[in-house]
């Protein structure tokens, strides 16, 4: 048996005004068709990139190296994105901010990780560049080094050679070691560039990793190096620089000069549909949120 659409409505009426219904409401239906099906499904495309949420169209793999001292929010942003996206996998990695230009350029990796600017020698033409957020870098000490506060100047006589014993910045009587970072570092370059002190360094160690300056000055009462403020804990000791602590805090509001930007890059105009997305999911509001839970100032501005 056909039943009609006046059918149907003549039933329901019918039983409105057995049960007393004095009065109906005109409910307008609007028809759905293909073109506002497909422009809903892109929109929520877009949306769930943005957010984190599961997105069934994404696929494939997606690989970011570079700077050592963004491995740890960049973990964080992977983890996230592929928990949304099960069908895609995200690699991080890297020796260095060096290896981020040098890695995109050759396509080993979609995306690459800097701890500061890219130089002119990177050709920053070739690249798309987002700023993630900004990052204080921390000038650190052995806890029994007896210092707890430098000022730039001093910073800069200790790793220039200048400053040798502690005794003369308020410690005890023992020759300083400067605790470094490879030539390829970000944080290196950072820190040189922002001391003033580009070329003019001298360190008793060169370690190729944060973690590795981390443990190497922790383990040494003599010793002074520099970290991202994200990896300080009670092993080392901060020192205030110029009066300023070095935290979040702090670097937010410009108080502490000893700051660099975190970057990631890509290759110019890339039409990559997954490097788009997790690039969009980045710079939502849950990706910033996992930005500033690893102790980095976030920026959603993208530059």
């Amino acid at each position: 048996m056909k039943i009609t659409v006046r059918a149907v409505c003549t039933f329901f009426l019918t039983a409105a005004m057995l049960m007393g219904v004095t009065a109906c409401t005109e409910v307008s239906v609007t028809p759905i068709n293909s073109q506002t099906v497909a422009s809903a499904a892109s929109e929520t495309s877009k949306d769930t990139a943005a957010s984190g949420t599961q997105n069934s169209s994404l696929s494939g793999s997606l690989t970011l190296t570079g700077s050592t001292s963004m491995a740890d929010v960049a973990t964080s942003l992977a983890e996230s994105f592929m928990a949304a996206n099960k069908e895609v996998v995200v690699s991080v990695g890297g020796n260095g901010s060096g290896e981020g230009p040098t890695a995109v350029n050759d396509g080993t990796a979609q995306i690459g990780l800097l701890s500061r600017d890219l130089k002119a020698e990177e050709n920053p033409a070739v690249f798309d560049k987002y700023i993630i957020g900004f990052d204080g870098i921390a000038v650190i000490v052995n806890p029994a080094s007896g210092v707890d506060a430098l000022t730039t100047e001093q910073v800069s006589k200790i790793f220039k050679g200048e400053i040798t014993n502690w005794k003369d910045v308020g410690g005890a009587d023992s020759i300083i070691q400067c605790i470094g970072r490879e030539a390829a570092s970000g944080t290196r370059g950072a820190f040189e560039e922002l001391i003033k002190i580009k070329d003019a360094a001298k360190y008793a160690e060169e370690q190729n990793s944060t973690g590795n300056v981390k443990q190497a000055v922790s383990a040494n009462p003599d010793a002074i190096g520099y970290v991202s403020i994200s990896a300080l804990d009670s092993t080392i000791v901060a020192v205030k620089l110029d009066g300023v602590v070095p935290s979040e805090e702090n670097v937010k509001s410009g108080d502490y000069s000893l700051q660099r930007p975190f970057v990631m890059i890509t290759k110019t105009d890339t039409t990559e549909v997954l490097t788009a997305a997790f690039l969009d999911f980045v710079f939502s509001d849950a990706g910033m949120k996992i930005v500033a839970e690893d102790g980095v100032v976030p920026n959603p501005g993208r530059n």
